[in-house]
């Protein structure tokens, strides 16, 4: 057997990722989007495999774009979203292969799209109104006019002047009508299984003077098939995110949160008569987050909704826990508690139910490998494993495996963490460890592969990480302890966690402790840095450091803020959030500091890591600034290949040279 290497930033390259799925409502066949780096590695290339009962997996599609795949409800036919024109428009595929057809040329795109119950017709989102697009040329000399609130997004810039509207498209004649109007957007859809209406989510005040960019709840709105005036069917109490009719068309159950706890609320199961009227949280008193909140720099993308059993009785869905993210099962009359269906330390990120047999076909991924699907049987929990998309490349691969281990915090919470050994790791030695920080502050890490720890273990580091206070996966109030004691209890669980690590695992270096984190770990890592000087390196990423600015810079900065710093606000609350801002502690900063952002990057803006780069270049500190061009808050994720490679190999430069660490 050949020897393993160790993992590179370029393995990248080479990794393929799920990304969709669908399956044949009668003869169980798997559509599942294949993902990977184009050979410019300048982007993606995405296509579709089917896979039948008997193990046969083939190319399905050919595609460069390929996304989104829904099977019909009569099974005949594939509809997809893939590029025509430079837009997303929705594709047509027969069952049985061929070529595809475009049904839809949408002016700016297709955001969107649900089959009818008949198979006859697609309901979808596009853009509406705004200014006509500004041909190349003319962009130099146009003004931008802003009178939203929000006039910009990350991830897709300026607000464009078009609200999100509901269409349908008729299959046999083409024939397009618009069904939704005016100054809203309509989120996620659903369809009764009769088809005589629909549900959606939008934002609208009930009082016209109101600001919609200023209300953070929404509501669910029914339309009938043919369109007219939508009605409201729920009050303004919720976030609703995704919405599900019962098979019987009596009921709506959907994923939502009161905001009782702001931003840091649980997602919870909620259900209310089709009609209208009261609606009942079906996990009340569970303590659990019903959906997935897991941190992943490998994810082809995450899919899921609400579920139904056939029956009605069951719905399914994805509950973030200690970790894991598992599917579950929900009994809406509340007659047993609820069940996981699946178990182990792995990260479910997607499923799909069958209804030619009742199992289900899940998308999960685990510390060792980036995702796979997998065929469950939900009454007996067994699995059978379909696909083995990296196995080549991982098993030339020296990989690290995470052990989880759990501390109690100096108040007595217990804090779950993982430690990862370096590679060529010798029983004795002594090595640099780099404690990583994950974003939100409200998400998890978890029993998943994180390409970025593999590569760092590679270069010579244990690799330590935690889910402090904050962090999804552990109840309500340990996720909404960080809130308005940013710098406070969740920076104590990071130090202890560090105290834990070194006192507990012999073979790390006390002395060769770095640093690093993005968005909120970005934040903490600023934090630190000004409050302690035990790290000999640091890496910030796409960071905040002023929550002065960052109110009026970032797309989400004027309630973010005031949710989550003690509802502080700059001209009310100026030393409160001067207090709880990094660069008011630059002075104190004597770690080495290497600042990565994004020059499009709208969520943290690249102005708060030029803020504290000019501070500590002014102050005589030892800093860089590496700007990515083009590059949105979402780099790590799903930011351009080149950039995502040479971002990695920043980081690990970084610490290499302060730590004079041997590959």
């Amino acid at each position: 057997m050949a020897a393993r290497r160790r993992v590179t930033s370029e393995d990248l390259y080479e990794l393929t990722w799920v990304s969709g799925l669908s399956v044949h409502p009668a003869t169980g066949e798997v559509v599942y989007g294949v993902k990977k780096v184009n050979n410019e590695h300048t982007g993606y290339l995405t296509h579709f495999r089917k896979l039948d009962k008997e193990g046969n997996d083939r190319v399905y599609t050919s595609g460069e774009t390929d996304g989104a795949p829904v099977w019909s409800p009569d099974g005949t036919k594939l509809a997809f979203i893939r590029k025509y024109k430079d837009h997303p428009q929705i594709w047509i595929l027969p069952h049985e292969g061929g070529e595809a057809a475009v049904v839809t040329e949408a002016p700016y795109g297709v955001e969107g799209f649900i089959w009818s119950p008949d198979s006859r017709s697609l309901l979808f989102k596009q853009p509406v109104g705004g200014p006509e697009e500004v041909k190349a040329e003319d962009k130099a000399n146009r003004v931008v006019v802003s009178k939203r609130t929000k006039p910009k997004s990350d991830g897709s810039g300026e607000w464009d002047g078009r609200y999100r509207h509901l269409h349908r498209i008729g299959l046999e004649d083409g024939a397009v009508q618009q069904l939704t109007e005016g100054n809203f957007d309509v989120g996620s859809m659903a369809c009764a299984p009769d088809g005589s209406k629909l549900v959606f989510t939008a934002t609208i005040p009930t009082n016209p003077h109101t600001d919609p960019d200023l209300e953070l709840t929404n509501d669910l709105f029914e339309l009938a098939a043919e369109g007219g005036s939508p009605r409201r069917l729920t009050s303004s109490q919720y976030d609703i995110h995704l919405a599900v009719y019962s098979p019987d068309g009596r009921e709506i159950v959907f994923l939502g949160d009161d905001l009782s706890y702001s931003n840091a609320t649980l997602v919870q199961l909620y259900r209310m008569p089709a009609a209208g009227g009261e609606v009942t949280c079906v996990t009340a008193g569970l303590d659990l987050m019903i959906s997935a909140a897991a941190v992943s720099d490998m994810r082809g993308s995450t899919f899921y909704k609400p579920v139904f059993s056939p029956d009605g009785k069951q719905v399914y869905t994805l509950v973030t826990i200690k970790g894991s993210v598992h599917l579950y099962s929900f009994a809406l009359d509340g007659s047993r508690a609820p069940e996981a269906l699946t178990q182990g330390e792995r990260d479910l990120f997607g499923f799909a139910l069958d209804p030619s047999t009742g199992s289900f076909v899940i998308a999960a991924a685990d510390p060792l490998q980036p995702g796979d699907l997998f065929r469950l049987d939900p009454v007996t929990g067994e699995e059978k494993r379909l696909t083995e998309l990296n196995k080549e490349l991982l098993a030339g691969l020296e990989l690290s495996e995470p052990e989880s281990f759990w501390f109690e915090a100096s108040d007595g919470e217990q804090v779950q963490g993982w430690i990862m050994k370096p590679a060529g790791f010798t029983e004795g030695g002594k090595y640099p460890a780099v404690l990583e920080i994950h974003g939100g502050p409200h998400a998890m890490y978890a029993h998943t592969f994180m390409h970025e720890f593999q590569l760092l273990a590679s270069q010579g580091y244990a690799v330590v990480y935690s889910n402090p206070r904050g962090s999804h996966g552990y109840g309500q109030l340990f996720v909404d302890a960080c809130r308005g004691d940013y710098g406070g209890r969740d920076y104590q669980d990071l130090m202890e966690l560090t105290d834990y690590a070194t006192d507990h695992y012999s073979f790390i270096d006390a002395d060769r402790w770095v640093v690093t984190g993005g968005s909120y770990g970005g934040f903490m890592t600023n934090w630190i840095v000004g409050h302690t000087n035990r790290f000999k390196a640091a890496v910030t990423q796409r960071s905040i450091s002023n929550w002065i600015s960052f109110y009026g810079v970032s797309d989400i900065g004027y309630f973010f803020t005031e949710m989550e710093i003690g509802g502080g606000n700059p001209w009310e609350h100026t030393e409160m959030l001067w207090k709880h801002s990094p660069l008011a502690y630059v002075q104190q900063v004597d770690t080495p500091l290497l600042i990565l952002h994004g020059e499009e990057d709208l969520r943290c803006p690249i102005e708060q890591g030029e803020q504290l780069f000019t501070a500590l270049k002014r102050l005589g500190k030892t800093a860089e600034l590496v700007r990515f061009p083009g590059a949105s808050h979402d780099l790590s994720r799903t930011g351009r290949p080149i950039l995502r490679v040479e971002r990695l190999n920043r980081i690990a430069g970084w610490f290499n040279q302060y730590l004079e660490s041997q590959v």
